[in-house]
């Protein structure tokens, strides 16, 4: 024969009650606290910042499939004039004309231009490591001379077949391969 303990009745209706309160009390804390934090960020967002970074999306949607179609459309083997090549020729006349900076950078070990192409300082650092575990972009905002700038990493893939013709060490490569870096005057 099994002899149970005798319970409490009223004992274990408070102790649950008081454990039911205390979970409410946490769930509640939590909640208040997203709720804050949400807030804050809603409150605490810069609209300059909210418009650079809208600006930066367009930038990388057209640089992206600019890319993208000029692969598709005119490179046919690895002696062709590469859309990364035409990509990086027209961030050079964005940046000579003042309007804003952007660069391709290699997220791995194999690079074409490693002196180019490689991470030239710490925040480039840290989009190779934030975007190399998943995360599909990575910013900050920064002044220099006086003047704000919004940093905007984005992740870059390997999209089509045809980018694994020059870049064959690419090949069956899931997630991001390189990163377009952006700064971009914040538009005040």
């Amino acid at each position: 024969m099994i002899y149970l303990p005798a319970i409490d009745r009223s004992t274990d209706i408070k102790r649950r009650s008081k454990m039911k309160k205390r979970n409410y009390l946490f769930a509640l804390f939590i909640s208040i606290s997203m709720t804050l934090v949400l807030l804050h960020d809603a409150i605490a967002e810069d609209p300059a910042v909210t418009r650079t970074r809208h600006q930066v999306h367009m930038l990388d949607t057209l640089y992206k499939n600019a890319v993208v179609l000029i692969t598709d459309k005119y490179v046919t083997d690895p002696s062709v004039f590469s859309a990364a090549s035409a990509a990086g020729a027209l961030f050079q006349v964005m940046k000579d004309n003042g309007f804003h900076e952007v660069r391709l950078i290699g997220l791995t070990d194999v690079l074409i231009n490693p002196a180019v192409n490689n991470p030239q300082d710490a925040f480039e650092e840290e989009v190779k490591h934030k975007l190399l575990a998943g995360e599909a972009s990575h910013e900050e905002v920064v002044t220099i001379d006086g003047k704000r700038y919004l940093r905007m990493a984005t992740a870059v893939p390997v999209v089509m077949e045809r980018c694994v013709m020059c870049h064959a060490n690419f090949k069956g490569v899931d997630g991001a391969i390189g990163s377009l870096v952006y700064k971009v005057p914040l538009i005040e």
